[in-house]
């Protein structure tokens, strides 16, 4: 049995010596035939410096080097590209998910099953806005899309050569692991873990980034955003025309029209408010459609030690 551990990196300095000891020390107890693959995302900090002194040090390790930052989804997709393995592991660099789970995750592999996920009981460290939102999206995502994305789960997980190749075989633009893995299928299971706090340096996953990974998750798995917009504006025209006949009445039958604009404002803002929604909802649709139709490299390598027949 040979492993491959995808690992993205964007600023984890701090992070990446301790990673590579505690995952070298997991390894080895599974097997002598593993490799760990740090895709460098645009760091600006020492983390690409480290990756070099790692291979240099360690046969075991190789590295992918970005030519700027294409994003964390995008750092994985590269190393599920090369991976070569026949189990193959993504976890993040920053020591919130654990190492020592791999060895249950592995057991579980053992067992049968196709897809072995960790699925969080708690997070530490991390504040109330961070755990609500988190916990929202996760649950947003599982009501509007058409495929039951686990709930309470990142990308960090132990997957089997053929659920790797399905997922390669995945052409669109805007990434959502997680919810790609679930799509392909194949008999998935989970271990559950306490994760822990971020062992050094700084979240690279702003609000904005959150967000943009949340639209990336249901636009590309749900079409129910548009037919919501759909039912709203039908919604929408049969109250305006309730308004329209109502106004009617007051005018000419009941004779206690008042002249002002108040109603009228707040028709034509509450009406052009969903219309904006609606056509915002089309326009993220169309914003990946139009990335999937010019066929742009995912991402540019600027240097790595890996085989480009490894690809």
């Amino acid at each position: 049995m040979d492993i491959d551990v995808i690992i993205p990196v964007y600023n984890e300095e701090a992070n990446i010596p301790a990673l590579y000891e505690r995952l070298a020390a997991v390894l080895k107890q599974l097997t002598t035939q593993y490799r760990l693959i740090f895709i460098n995302d645009g760091s600006s900090d020492r983390s690409l410096e480290l990756m070099r002194n790692l291979s240099q040090d360690h046969r075991e390790v190789r590295f992918i080097d970005f030519s700027r930052n294409f994003g964390h989804q995008v750092a994985v997709t590269a190393g599920l590209n090369f991976s070569t393995a026949s189990r193959i592991v993504i976890i993040d660099a920053d020591l919130q998910d654990p190492p020592e789970l791999i060895p249950q995750l592995n057991a579980k592999m053992n067992e049968g099953w196709d897809v072995a996920y960790a699925r969080r009981k708690s997070r530490r460290g991390e504040s109330f806005f961070k755990k609500w939102t988190a916990g929202m999206s996760y649950r947003l995502l599982a009501g509007l899309t058409s495929i039951d994305i686990p709930l309470d789960t990142g990308d960090f997980r132990m997957m089997n050569r053929k659920v790797v190749l399905a997922i390669n075989q995945m052409p669109e633009r805007h990434k959502f692991i997680r919810g790609m893995v679930s799509w392909v299928g194949f008999r998935q299971t989970f271990v559950e873990y306490d994760r822990a706090r971020r062992q050094g340096g700084a979240t690279g996953y702003s609000f904005r980034k959150m967000l943009r990974l949340a639209l990336d998750g249901i636009t590309g798995f749900s079409n129910l955003p548009l037919k919501l917009a759909t039912l709203a504006g039908f919604t929408i025209s049969l109250f305006s025309f309730g308004l329209i006949l109502w106004t009617l009445h007051a005018r000419y039958v009941a004779g206690d029209y008042v002249q002002g604009w108040a109603s009228i404002m707040i028709s034509i803002l509450f009406i052009g408010g969903i219309q904006l929604i609606c056509l915002g909802l089309i326009g993220e649709y169309l914003i990946r459609m139009d990335a999937n139709i010019r066929q742009r490299p995912l991402y540019i390598i600027n240097e790595t030690n890996l085989d480009g027949t490894e690809k």
